[in-house]
């Protein structure tokens, strides 16, 4: 396949994403054919873009990723993509095998992301042994200046150096808790990962990092990141309109606090700031098939803007 038709399947699919969804970045340049896998069918085709990250164990958020994932950013086009996608996959899945790939290692997964409202494909994926595993969702602003309601009990603080056990404690919990879903991966070396980015960010004279209290006991923690640290997340939206974008990095309640109002107290207190720093999109990453995080952020007003789609291993 030359390059006037990469060119033709890369225009068709940006002009339908446009279409399906007004958030979305148009995609990236493509690389040179080295870097490219292409499949036809049906008068349709797939396209798409091969990467390898590699993350060391004791890195920062290597606790949320596979430390090796192998991705394909799919360009799609024609009336029936699906089927041409389906074929990809199969060539994608040699690929992987031939280089070297270790059938069974769980530190590798095979990553497709696609924004969430493209259903084009899904049951290919499925097929070859994807499943919808993380979100990245997006919540736009709400400047209407009322402020976090107060929930009785439960009083939000900046945290202090002193926090440092509880924060780390609650972050924790909340890996254990995601690990059943595919993505966090509890290690080693995790509690110290998390310990040292924690006491980094309460260095700060005013760390965007707070604890919910309940009657004086920490059962809560937010963190949030702003411009420019919160930069890195521009990726995921189109920047015509110069948005500016927070991040909501981490938010968990205590088990013996779930649904007491905690979560929600923290989560408004997080959206004041924003509004407050004139934020016009917040993004989070959740995990997909948590029955608690999936609710609860789209009652807060998110919705799903990118779906991670995982196998895991790579090579079965």
């Amino acid at each position: 396949m030359d390059l006037i038709d990469f060119s033709a399947i890369a225009t068709e699919h940006a002009t339908r994403l446009k279409a399906i969804d007004p958030l979305l970045p148009p995609p990236g340049e493509l690389p040179d054919d080295q870097g490219v896998l292409t499949a036809e069918a049906s008068g349709s085709a797939a396209l798409g873009v091969l990467s390898c990250e590699k993350t060391p164990a004791d890195a920062p958020g290597a606790q949320w990723r596979a430390l090796v994932e192998h991705r394909l950013d799919l360009r799609l086009a024609g009336p029936d993509p699906g089927t041409a996608l389906g074929l990809l996959l199969e060539k994608w899945q040699e690929r992987l095998a031939e280089s070297g790939t270790e059938r069974g290692d769980w530190e590798t997964a095979a990553v497709v992301i696609r924004p969430s409202r493209d259903s084009t494909g899904s049951g290919e994926l499925l097929r070859h042994g994807f499943a919808p595993v993380r979100v990245v969702a997006v919540r736009p602003a709400e400047r209407h200046g009322r402020g976090p309601r107060r929930t009785p009990g439960v009083a939000v603080r900046t945290a202090t150096r002193k926090d440092v056990g509880n924060v780390v404690e609650l972050l924790l919990e909340l890996q254990h808790y995601d690990a059943q879903f595919g993505v966090a991966t509890v290690r080693e070396s995790t509690e110290r990962a998390l310990t040292a980015e924690v006491e980094q960010v309460l260095a700060k004279d005013e760390p965007l990092l707070w604890i919910a209290e309940v009657y004086g006991k920490a059962l809560g923690v937010a963190r949030v990141q702003l411009p420019p640290a919160s930069d890195w997340s521009k990726i995921y939206v189109d920047q015509s309109g110069r948005p500016k974008l927070g991040y909501l990095t981490s938010l968990n309640v205590a088990e013996q606090a779930r649904g007491t109002g905690v979560g929600t107290a923290l989560a408004e207190h997080a959206h004041q700031v924003f509004d407050t720093e004139g934020v016009d999109l917040a993004l989070l990453h959740h995990a997909l098939a948590n029955p608690r995080s999936t609710p609860f952020w789209y009652a807060q007003g998110y919705r799903p803007l990118w779906t991670y789609w995982y196998r895991r291993p790579a090579v079965r």
